[in-house]
């Protein structure tokens, strides 16, 4: 079940089966002369209907939105059988129920997905990149702000990284160097893509000109190269590179309000601090769309329920969710209650009990009927 069935130039969609690989889509796209936004580290292995099912974000959120924004239609098949063909090719249509929702996000729980229609765009020629420092988190969501007003929907990517992750990679990815002489307490990659190479050079140098002039930013290496685009995504990838030598760590993808943000690392650290003698938090995540990436460890496996039942805990204190985008599976499903309030947990299992009365698709999963 994996390939691109069909791309339509015309209507900018394009259908593939569900083991398809991202990869693949994109590349598909891209010989048309389209794109496809949606992009994950693990794009040579992640396949369609994973992401579809876990309602994947990536690096483009900001500007193009999470997996669902990308489904005009799909194909599942339910727990006894029936197929549910919703291939919809059009932007607009509000006959009855929008079913495809049923299984965008519910991680296989109540349905298997098959095939899609996913949504292309135009394929814009022009791409601007800069890696920027900050002295607080006020900075980042005044430059945040800046380039969203100056920049407009051009702006695809704003990554922030805290200095604990930043540092932290250009010490141990050998490859990797820091374009600053000294350190700074955050880090923000800005991307933006537009039509015309000149002018949105121009632009993006005013607007990161102005910023710095304002004291918003305190430095500022806009990319010159693909090299340098390449190099600095690398930075913010690094993550990769550097797991395998945090191990045993708790991997956590949270989010809230851009507002909470500061106050919530921040107490994260003091309660960390208050339970261990020595503990890394590397944080760093896609800020303009409210999410957050934490790596912590102490060097010690049975050290990380704890952690988890910290950090989640605080989550929900800031109304903020456990899982921003990687989903719930079995691992959060204990944490689940700090996102969501009794009541929609309730309808979960009505719905689960309704479409998976045997529980067969992907048990345990989400949510225990």
């Amino acid at each position: 079940m994996s390939g691109v069935e069909s791309l339509d130039r015309a209507s900018m969609t394009l259908t593939a089966l569900a083991g398809t690989p991202l990869q693949v889509i994109q590349e598909a796209a891209e010989a048309a002369g389209l794109l496809f936004p949606l992009d994950l580290g693990a794009r040579g292995t992640c396949q369609l209907g994973g992401l579809i099912a876990t309602n994947a974000g990536g690096t483009q959120v900001i500007r193009f939105g999470m997996t669902r924004n990308l489904v005009l239609g799909l194909e599942a098949v339910l727990a006894d059988g029936t197929v549910i063909s919703s291939m919809n090719r059009m932007l607009k249509n509000n006959a009855g129920y929008d079913l495809k929702q049923l299984f965008i996000g519910t991680e296989g729980t109540l349905g298997v997905v098959t095939r899609a229609v996913l949504r292309l765009f135009p394929r814009l020629p022009s791409k601007c990149t800069a890696l920027c420092t900050l002295a607080s988190f006020a900075d980042v969501v005044a430059l945040l702000r800046q380039m969203q007003t100056k920049m407009g929907d051009s702006l695809s990517a704003y990554e922030v990284m805290w200095a604990s992750y930043f540092d932290y990679v250009i010490e141990h990815v050998e490859k990797l160097r820091s374009p600053f002489e000294r350190t700074f307490p955050l880090y923000a990659l800005i991307e933006t893509e537009g039509t015309d190479s000149a002018d949105d050079t121009e632009r993006f140098e005013n607007a990161l000109g102005s910023a710095l002039e304002s004291g918003v930013i305190q430095d500022a290496v806009i990319a010159q190269s693909e090299k340098d685009v390449q190099t600095f995504w690398a930075i913010r990838d690094g993550i990769a590179e550097i797991t395998p030598g945090l191990m045993p760590y708790a991997s956590l993808d949270v989010s809230m309000t851009v507002t909470d943000m500061p106050g919530f690392v921040e107490q994260i650290d003091k309660a960390l601090a208050a339970q261990f003698d020595l503990i890394t938090n590397l944080v760093f995540g896609h800020v303009g769309d409210n999410n957050l990436h934490l790596f912590i460890t102490t060097g010690v496996e049975s050290d990380i329920d704890q952690i988890l039942d910290t950090v989640y805990k605080i989550t929900g204190d800031y109304q903020g969710s456990v899982s921003a985008e990687h989903g719930i599976g079995t691992l959060k499903r204990a944490y689940l209650h700090y996102s969501r309030n009794d009541e929609e947990l309730e309808l979960m299992r009505r719905l689960k009990r309704t479409l998976d009365p045997n529980g067969i698709l992907n048990g345990g999963r989400v949510i225990q009927i």
